[in-house]
């Protein structure tokens, strides 16, 4: 058959198969993935739910079902970004609803039963311990504490306890340290191995590994096996089948799994010298390997922001990723997480993943069978834009990185001597990485028409410990020049139009694309959804996790406050000539609406074009599909008016709130 031609129409105005109704209808999200014996288990969120979380099983007939009714979301709020929300094991489960912060046990098919439900008590990260009623978890406390202190400790939750669910706060195990992840118990129920660490410190700054002997109703004497010197930072401790300790830690520069021996020595089981097994510590329960019945090792590994399944063999000690040949890629696409085991039909073990391909939704996949799709395939391979690798020098020398996405669509092209406006995306965080797979948000562009790059800044994950710490004391200028030196590059590759370059992201994200807009005139729009535009308003207002991340990332308080405001997009606005849009949820105990409005406000005095958009019910992350809907709609009309051209199909006229005369820049036409 032959293909029509396509339409010659300017970037920007593309007809896009994307709408916003397409961009959420029948879309979900997926994580938390584990398996029970022969059972696989996930957590899908559901825009179309007003953004409710529900724990799904695929049991061993192939049927699925939902574990709980609505109106009950499940999730953490410890330390605000949860995870680790959920257990199973020998059939009983156990969860926590994000609305109440409940503790619910569900056995066999029985319908689910309330054993916590503390007003001011938070739990996350649930283990059940072998040959008890029992699991361990974190608990976060806020009963007669201040909002921004609670107390973290791991607590021990009776399964068959009499006590009241609203008395039944769970027996502490260990408690004193400002933070706690990670309990895992031994495989016999003997021991019990969990995370700790203090202010200032960030679990990828430096975390302490500790080992207990578990007793019915205590800890035995803690020791200290992994991060004394407070150097490196140790993660997911896990036990093998046979009862060896192992876990990730960046001692050697980047993230490697290592064991614990009988006599208390630490070896390394992988020596990658350029990628890594582990990350950031975000969220609980983040998994980067996972034993085989073998003994031997299936893991994610990082390297060059990439990541994809690998198996290690059994019982290899300082194994490389090169001639060593212990390391084994898997023929898998590229993964978000490590593959956890299940059992198969006939007893053997059976991967199951989620899938991360350059061109498809994310898939949940079963072995070879395709469990779940985050959506439909809305998009031809033609309509589709490829995560592209790009390296770029950056102001001190050493190379940075990114994703180039090219616009893209079946039906149409540009006039030959256009270059496309670009859209910079920054991840948030900052220590997070881009993730190149498949993403309709990064679609929504460029199939209207947009070039896309997400830009790895010093500072990111993925690229070694060294890499991660550039960015000390050097949020607000490392970040912003690594942006900049990318479009640089972008348009010197002539990638690029160097008059329509817009800049967003969200949360810390959001701080560094503000930053960027005044410190650059080459930005000439941006989005900050729940972003930073004020540093020390910040450091009052934001939960425990991150009260002290900027100590790092900018300096200790008081002596550094001068460094605070200079950095500051709100004290910088008369450098600024961009207009910005934000959108803010008004639930955010994160990034609180306050960022916004002061922004916004001092934008509005100045005359910059400025929009600002509050959404009822939404925290820190939009979950309802009615809002993701007006943000895309909204985001790109503020762009369309800034950029001097008319995208087709809005819903809504964004409303920009100051006087000024908006102008497109030189040579553009409306």
């Amino acid at each position: 058959m032959t293909q029509a031609p396509k339409r010659t129409a300017r970037y920007g105005t593309w007809e896009s198969p994307l709408t916003p109704e397409t961009m959420t209808g029948g879309s979900i999200g997926m994580g938390e993935v584990s398996a029970d014996g022969a059972t696989l288990l996930w957590l899908e969120s559901r825009p179309e739910e007003q953004g409710r979380t529900v724990l799904v099983r695929r049991n061993a007939d192939g049927t699925i079902q939902d574990l709980v009714p609505a109106p009950v979301n499940v999730g953490s709020r410890v330390h605000e970004y949860g995870g680790g929300a959920y257990a199973a094991s020998d059939g009983r489960i156990v969860f926590s609803d994000k609305t109440d912060n409940a503790v619910w046990l569900i056995s066999a098919d029985a319908a689910p039963r309330k054993i916590a439900a503390v007003a001011g008590c938070r739990y996350a990260d649930f283990r059940f311990v072998p040959g008890s009623d029992s699991i361990v978890c974190v608990r976060e406390d806020h009963r007669g504490r201040p909002a921004t202190n609670p107390e973290a400790g791991i607590v021990l939750l009776d399964l068959t306890s009499a006590v009241p669910p609203e008395t039944h706060a769970g027996l502490p195990l260990v408690l004193g340290a400002d933070f706690y992840a990670a309990p895992r118990p031994s495989p016999d129920g003997q021991h019990l191995a969990f995370l700790s660490w203090n202010h200032p410190d960030m679990p990828w700054d430096a975390t302490q590994l500790h080992v207990a002997r578990l007793l019915p109703a205590a800890l035995g004497t803690i020791a200290t096996v992994a991060g004394h010197d407070r150097r490196e930072a140790a993660i997911q401790p896990e036990w093998s089948p046979s009862g060896i300790l192992h876990f990730c830690t960046d001692r050697s520069g980047w993230w490697n799994i290592h064991r614990l021996r009988d006599d208390g020595t630490i070896e390394p089981a992988t020596a990658l010298p350029d990628g890594e097994i582990g990350g950031p510590l975000w969220n609980f329960g983040q998994r980067y390997f996972a034993f085989l019945p073998d003994g031997s090792i299936v893991a994610a590994l990082s390297r060059g922001g990439r990541v994809r399944a690998v198996t290690l063999d059994a019982g290899q000690v300082g194994a490389v990723d090169g001639d060593g040949g212990t390391i084994h890629d898997l023929p898998l696409p590229s993964v978000q997480q490590c593959p956890v085991v299940t059992i198969g039909p006939q007893g053997a073990p059976l991967l199951a993943y989620i899938a991360t391909a350059a061109d498809k939704p994310p898939t949940l996949v079963l072995g070879t069978e395709a469990v779940r799709t985050s959506g439909p395939e809305r998009l031809t391979p033609d309509d589709i834009s490829i995560a592209q690798s790009i390296v770029f020098p950056t102001a001190d020398g050493e190379p940075a990185y990114a994703f180039y996405y090219p616009p893209k669509n079946a039906r149409f092209a540009a006039p030959n001597a256009e270059k496309p406006p670009l859209i910079v995306t920054i991840h948030g965080g900052p220590t997070s990485m881009a993730r190149p797979g498949f993403s309709l948000s990064v679609q929504w562009w460029t199939t209207r028409g947009f070039a896309v790059v997400d830009v790895d800044y010093r500072g990111s994950t993925g690229y070694g410990r060294s890499y991660r710490r550039k960015l000390d004391g050097q949020w607000g200028v490392a970040d912003v020049e690594d942006c900049i030196a990318a479009v640089a590059h972008l348009v010197a590759e002539g990638l690029a139009d160097p008059d329509r370059v817009a800049i967003r992201g969200g949360s810390a994200g959001g701080f560094t694309a503000l930053a960027a807009l005044v410190a650059s005139p080459i930005f000439k729009a941006g989005a900050s959804l729940y972003g930073i535009g004020d540093l020390m308003l910040l450091a009052q207002e934001t939960h425990k996790f991150e009260s002290r991340y900027m100590d790092r990332l900018v300096g200790p308080l008081p002596e550094s406050a001068a460094v605070y405001a200079a950095r500051s997009p709100i004290h910088r606005l008369d450098r600024m000539t961009a207009g910005a849009i934000f959108f803010q949820g008004l639930d955010d105990k994160v990034v609180p609406p306050s960022q916004a409005e002061t922004m916004v406000a001092a934008m509005r005095a100045r005359g910059l074009p400025v929009a600002h958009y509050t959404f009822e019910g939404e925290g820190h992350g939009f979950r309802k599909a009615t809002t993701q809907r007006r943000v895309l709609d909204l985001e790109l009309g503020f762009y369309g008016r800034l950029f001097g051209f008319a995208p087709p199909g809005l819903a809504e006229t964004v409303a920009i709130l100051s006087d000024t005369d908006i102008s497109p820049p030189p040579g553009i036409r409306p």
